[in-house]
């Protein structure tokens, strides 16, 4: 828009600049010089003589500086505006005699060759418009050119104008908000159709980031980079990445010409990186990386190349109890990890930072074997048994079976999360990542008691405990258990049987390292026949004489 297209040859600026100063300028508002003849502090006004029939009054406010000092004495000439009366005498203003001189200063040096820009803020309103003041200096901005609402309460407002009429003989200058409105909105849409037209790359700076997205200055012009639009990676913290004031390029993707709202992207400005990930990286690859976001249930890292990988809470350590990735990393750490993972489809990575530590089972092994004993602690029961911690982190199982030589125990009854317990090591397997422990095997068995006391052969009486279909197990003194098997019950009938009955047999085998005992009544018979032969023996041998040795051994 041109200066010659905007009408204002048909107003009357003049008129409506008086009409704004129509309070306090009545009369001829002429600049003029006057003398100071009286000066009442009583009544806070001077009176000057301005040349005409009755003198003048002026409010002694004026003639202050800052720390309220009086800058004029009586005898001193000053320059003033009439601009009403009180009776018959007329009302005068310094402060408006300033305020024309400095405006006529301006119109002398004022150059029609050059633009001139005025920022202000409006202090009065008419019908007419409106009295912006800058730097001292009073302009008139017409309503039809302000730009601004009739409804809205404009003064105080702070307004930028270009000025569009000077009339030196009047001493007016005009205006227009609407000029530099129009010219903006040129230059909006000439920087949004190259922009769109192009898709091109184009550079900006970073003017605000907020919690959504970040403003870009490209060309003069703002527009909004959604916190979406800035990574390959997907939606991020623009504030992790960015600093006001940083350089980035940017594609425009829209403009919103009610809102005057531009989109920009900056991952449209650059490769996918996606396009061509086999070229990038592949499963089994070691990177670099740095941690970006840490989660309770995982770490988020950056890989460069405008890639992000995921490691999950379970890929951090070999240690399984984890509780939460903080402990272990911090954001902005360097880290190397494992690509274990690309999914194409979903665009997601996986990676792995345990893959690239010893294996705390390998340690362990090299240093330990089976049949060490050692202290560990409990780390969590179970309903078949509980899983202790050990040296280096690693943990094995003590089953239920392995608590305690009472098979009635388990360790939810021996123990509790955190208690100390000495174990002993009774199998390790590497492979599989598994350490087998027993607590019983550090205690001597019942069995083994048992067998100091006992031998095969022995005849023991024990009370049924309980049947299977290959036998029946008895309980014997020393809180043992023996099998007798089904073959071994005759005469014996199985299905007679009843828990608690007693029942009297021989001890045929005794194996204290499996802490086993078997028991036979079929054998008992011929066993105790064995017993009462022999008992019948060592009678008669008693009842010989040395006669009858002396002719036993001439008949041989």
């Amino acid at each position: 828009m041109k200066f010659e297209d905007i009408e204002i040859e048909d107003v009357d600026f003049e008129a409506m600049l008086e009409e704004s100063f129509k309070k306090e300028a009545r009369g001829s508002g002429d600049l003029t010089e006057g003398t100071i003849v009286k000066i009442n502090e009583e009544e806070n006004q001077a009176i000057v003589d301005i040349g005409r029939k009755n003198e003048a009054f002026v409010n002694l406010d004026q003639l202050r500086d800052e720390e309220g000092n009086l800058l004029f004495k009586e005898g001193d000439t000053l320059p003033v505006v009439i601009t009403g009366s009180r009776g018959e005498r007329p009302m005068v203003s310094y402060d408006l005699a300033k305020k024309r001189q400095a405006m006529n200063e301006f119109i002398e040096e004022y150059d029609e060759q050059q633009e001139y820009i005025v920022e202000g803020t409006v202090t009065k309103k008419n019908k007419g418009g409106y009295v912006v003041e800058a730097d001292g200096l009073e302009f008139f901005m017409p309503r039809t050119l302000s730009y601004l609402s009739s409804k809205t309460d404009a003064i105080g407002k702070k307004v930028k104008g270009v000025i569009v009429k000077v009339d030196k003989d009047k001493g007016s200058v005009v205006i227009s908000r609407k000029e530099l409105i129009e010219r903006d909105k040129a230059r909006v849409q000439e920087i949004v159709e190259k922009l769109l037209e192009s898709k091109e790359p184009v550079a900006g700076i970073v003017k605000k980031i907020t919690s959504y997205g970040m403003f870009v200055d490209v060309g003069g012009m703002d527009g909004l980079v959604h916190y979406s639009q800035i990574s390959h990676k997907g939606p991020v913290n623009p504030s992790k990445y960015f600093q006001e004031g940083d350089e980035v390029n940017v594609v425009a993707l829209d403009y919103d010409k009610k809102k005057r709202h531009l989109s920009l992207s900056i991952k449209e400005a650059n490769p996918d990186p996606w396009n061509n990930i086999d070229e990038i990286i592949e499963v089994g690859d070691t990177v670099e990386a740095v941690v970006s976001n840490i989660e309770p249930y995982g770490v988020f890292v950056d890989l460069g190349e405008d890639l992000e990988a995921f490691l999950h809470v379970s890929e951090i350590s070999w240690d399984k109890n984890v509780k939460h990735p903080k402990d272990y990393l911090e954001v902005g750490e360097e880290i190397n990890v494992e690509v274990i993972e690309i999914d194409k489809e979903k665009r997601r990575l996986r990676v792995s930072l345990k893959n690239l530590l010893p294996k705390p089972m390998e340690e362990f092994s090299r240093k330990h074997h089976v049949g060490d004993v050692l202290t560990g602690t409990v780390s969590s029961l179970t309903d078949f048994g509980a899983f202790v911690r050990l040296e280096g982190g690693v943990e094995g199982l003590l089953h239920n079976q392995e608590t305690s030589w009472d098979k009635s125990k388990r360790a939810k009854d021996l123990f509790n999360v955190g208690d100390e317990v000495e174990v002993k090591i009774i199998k390790i397997d590497t492979d599989a990542g598994k350490i087998s422990l027993s607590r019983k095997a550090l205690e001597k068995s019942p069995v083994e008691t048992f067998a100091e006391n006992h031998k095969v052969g022995d005849i023991v009486t024990g009370t049924v405990k309980d049947k299977k279909d290959f036998g029946v197990f008895i309980a014997l003194d020393d809180n043992v258990d023996a099998l007798i098997r089904t073959e071994d019950l005759h005469p014996l009938k199985f299905d007679e049987i009843e828990p608690g009955q007693e029942i009297k047999g021989v001890i045929t085998h005794i194996d204290p390292r499996n802490d086993r005992i078997r028991v036979s009544v079929r054998r008992l018979e011929r066993q105790e026949e064995r017993e009462a032969l022999k008992h019948l023996n060592e009678e008669q041998d008693s009842s010989m004489t040395l006669g009858d040795l002396i002719k036993d051994q001439l008949q041989k």
